[in-house]
């Protein structure tokens, strides 16, 4: 059956010239080579019929103030017009200026992403600015609201720590790091209570969730009975389980096993992570994906069902696309 990507990188024009300017991305990875037609490559290859582009870390945040807005802005208009020149191919989840400098712009980028150039749902990364302010930070409830007010998909992307020194030459952060930090801001989301107030927002995690459903049962218990939270085990567990998680680098049978019994019914989508993955690494986990036993249903709620569920417009044969 024919896949939906919702875990599918883009590198415009506008990012490279800012990614070249500021001195490259801090978590020490390297900007990959891309272009539209790479893209339809590994689509057609992978039978996938639709991608959601989205801009990966760290984004508009490579840049500071103005210049951060103009990077989201441009890059959001890009997106636009490749969707409009492909439709049902491709979709986009819109970049947004960094958090902690000015919330007003970025609620202006949210309104004109969604409401102008029809994103399909919104980029947010882990963590912003060097005060390391993870999702569930009180400074971004206004944020919160306004995605709950509009029932939008978010899409949830790892970014650098604030310490940028890399254990080792050869583990550059998105290796190990970027799995973990996306548990940390998932964790700090069901803590602050943000997952329970705003229930209409659909929050996709990358990459499985990072270490979530391996550590969930662990943080639910410790956090309540140490009493650093009033959260009990059980409703944090169910917090837990209403993210959405790709398959993004982790479609490997240990993996699956786990994330299926884990996720609710429906929560769990294919990406590819392309091209920030190299296409011998995507084709890795594409054919183990592809090999992974399971029953109908669940496997084609995970080609494409679930994103079905959460883009309507991607469903085979619809109209609107």
């Amino acid at each position: 059956m024919a896949r939906i990507d919702v875990h599918h990188h883009f590198i415009p024009q506008p990012y490279i010239d800012a990614y070249n300017s500021s001195g490259g991305d801090p978590s020490g990875w390297v900007l990959p080579a891309w272009s539209i037609e790479s893209t339809f490559d590994l689509m057609r290859e992978h039978n996938t019929e639709t991608a959601i582009l989205s801009l990966t870390a760290p984004g508009s945040t490579i840049l500071r103030g103005q210049a951060a807005s103009d990077l989201a802005r441009q890059v959001n208009v890009y997106a636009a017009a490749l969707c409009a020149d492909h439709p049902g191919k491709l979709g986009f989840f819109a970049a947004l200026p960094p958090l902690v400098d000015n919330l007003d712009a970025v609620l202006a980028e949210v309104a004109y992403s969604l409401d102008v150039l029809h994103a399909d749902g919104i980029t947010l990364y882990t963590r912003y600015g060097e005060d390391n302010h993870y999702l569930g930070h009180p400074d971004f409830r206004p944020l919160w609201e306004e995605l709950d007010r509009r029932g939008a998909v978010v899409f949830v992307h790892p970014t650098h720590l604030v310490d940028t020194n890399l254990v080792n030459p050869a583990l550059p952060q998105p290796m190990i790091d970027y799995p973990h930090e996306t548990t940390r801001t998932a964790v700090d989301l069901i803590i602050s209570g943000t997952i329970r107030e705003r229930k209409r927002v659909k929050i996709i995690l990358s990459h499985a969730g990072g270490s979530l459903p391996y550590l969930a049962i662990r943080a639910a218990h410790l956090t309540y009975d140490t009493h650093l939270s009033q959260k009990d085990p059980a409703e944090f567990l169910e917090d837990a389980k209403s993210f959405y998680f790709d398959l993004a680098l982790s479609g490997n049978p240990l993996t699956m096993d786990l994330l299926l019994k884990f996720a609710q019914p429906g929560h769990v989508l294919y990406g590819s992570d392309f091209p920030y993955a190299p296409k011998k690494t995507v084709d890795a986990h594409v054919e183990m994906l592809d090999q992974y036993v399971m029953e109908p249903g669940v496997a084609y709620s995970v080609s494409r069902g679930a994103a079905e569920t959460l883009f309507p417009r991607f469903k085979s044969g619809n109209a609107e696309k």
